[in-house]
């Protein structure tokens, strides 16, 4: 492209979603600037929604908020704030976007909630939020308790409450207590089972992902800061083929991460479950030093972003899983071939992904009938020919049907389109993120993002006429730069 113009619209527009009818009779507490301060403090713990109410994502969120603020009820309380007349709190907590989620504690902002968005995951990670950091544990009969649990368990065995590693231990618990469950014990006995005869740290895989392909239990002596303790978590709490769920989807998408979908039920039926992720598991293990991440999932659980960004439509697939691969850059690619018993498929995938042999799939709308309109309608099949042309320069806008910003920017747009209609050398275009793949590079979340200063056409032409390589057509006029 001439002159890099389309970047710099490409923030992109959507925060827009639908959303959920709230009851009546809601166990969320609606605070406001006059009230906020008094009710905050007179909980332990409190986890607070800053929203507004034309906010897509906040509609999207609000039924999940309210399922999870009724099974909390009596241990956490949830409460929620319009930031649209609330503004002197929502301001004075640093609120710049919606929906924002905050934990205090007695009145006092606490942390940012990073946690997951459903009512399960919020459910989870605020019971957690709930206790201590880390819980104590004095017999055997307390840490096979503690384990026995649906995730991951990290135990720290000291010598002693005065030890120095535990206070490093319960610094790191602190820092961590919403992504991981800690405990600790100061009898050194209870680690001897596992091999462990000095101070240290065990991590307990949990019971229903046990496997013959790796440690059920991994052990760590030190050093204990929270950097080591963090590091010793990440590398180790996964294993070879974690559970991909709604909630750690995040953490585990920030590698390249195979996926093997199929009917996974822990709860009803753990033997089947695993009876698949052996069989991943197996192929993993000739492959993990390679740098990418195996994973299973719940085929039910992902049905949408199957169809979404694999094309894969609901009564596709069989009781075989169906495998996919996803890069940190957001690369996408299926295995076609069906999942065989051997795992001989699974491995000739890995080694054409390995070759670069693979055909990435993108996700499209058709290639427009007619396309000559005052606003080029860009998809993910002609991104590269329009968007990245050499001869142009090029703006384009990334937008979501549904957002309202992006409906009341479109006529001024438009306007903008038809101004410069006449202009061989620039093009005004626009994409349905939601319907296309985005290529690597836009950062496309969050609301409209224009140019500093851009509200109306006049201020758009301004801009273009600073950037652009050549001097803008203006209806047939040329301008001088």
């Amino acid at each position: 492209m001439a002159n890099s113009v389309s970047g710099l619209l490409s923030g992109a527009l959507f925060v827009c979603l639908w959303g959920g009818s709230v009851s009546a009779r809601s166990d969320v507490v609606e605070l406001t600037d006059v009230d906020f301060d008094y009710v905050a403090a007179e909980h332990e713990t409190m986890l607070v929604k800053f929203y507004a109410p034309w906010c897509g994502h906040c509609k999207k969120l609000a039924p999940e908020f309210e399922t999870a603020a009724k099974r909390l009820k009596g241990v956490v309380t949830l409460a929620k704030v319009d930031c649209t007349s609330s503004t002197e709190v929502c301001g004075r907590f640093g609120v710049t976007g919606y929906p924002t989620l905050k934990i205090f504690r007695n009145g006092r902002e606490s942390s940012s909630y990073d946690g997951p968005r459903s009512a399960v995951g919020i459910v989870d990670q605020m019971k957690k939020q709930a206790g201590p950091d880390s819980v104590p544990l004095h017999n055997e009969k307390d840490l096979e308790t503690f384990v026995n649990h649906y995730d991951a368990s990290v135990v720290g065995v000291f010598e002693s409450s005065d030890s120095p590693q535990l206070v490093e231990f319960l610094k790191g618990a602190n820092l961590m207590r919403e992504s991981f469950r800690f405990a600790h014990t100061t009898d050194l006995q209870l680690g001897l089972k596992y091999n462990l005869t000095s101070e240290g740290i065990l991590l307990f895989r949990p019971p229903r992902l046990a496997s013959k392909f790796e440690e059920s239990v991994v052990s760590h002596t030190g050093p204990f800061s929270v950097t080591a303790l963090r590091r010793f978590i990440r590398d180790n709490i996964f294993g070879i083929c974690p559970h991909l769920t709604k909630e750690n989807i995040d953490q585990l998408r920030k590698r390249d991460l195979l996926t093997a979908y199929y009917d996974l039920d822990y709860v009803h039926n753990p033997k089947g479950s695993n009876y698949w992720r052996n069989r991943v598991m197996k192929v993993a293990s000739q492959y993990s030093s390679r740098g990418l991440l195996f994973s299973v999932a719940n085929r039910k659980d992902f049905e949408d972003e199957l169809e979404e960004d694999y094309g894969l439509g609901s009564t596709e697939g069989s009781e075989v899983p169906f495998v996919t691969i996803r890069t940190r850059l957001g690369h996408k690619y299926s295995m076609r071939e069906e999942f065989t018993r051997d795992g001989k498929s699974l491995e000739r995938f890995l080694e054409d992904y390995y070759a670069n042999s693979l055909k990435r799939y993108i996700k499209s709308e058709p290639v427009p009938a007619k396309n000559n309109g005052p606003v080029k309608v860009v998809v993910a099949d002609t991104f590269e020919e329009i968007v990245n042309d050499p001869e142009k320069d090029v703006l384009i806008e990334f937008y979501a049907p549904w957002c309202g910003h992006c409906k009341k920017l479109e006529p001024k747009y438009t306007e903008l389109g038809q101004e410069l209609s006449s202009d061989p050398n620039i093009v005004i275009a626009k994409m349905d993120a939601t319907a296309n793949d985005v290529p690597e590079g836009y950062d496309v979340h969050g609301y409209v993002k224009q140019p500093p200063g851009a509200r109306e056409v006049k201020d758009f032409l301004n801009f273009l006429k600073r950037e652009a390589t050549s001097s803008l057509v203006l209806k047939g006029v040329k301008e001088d730069l």
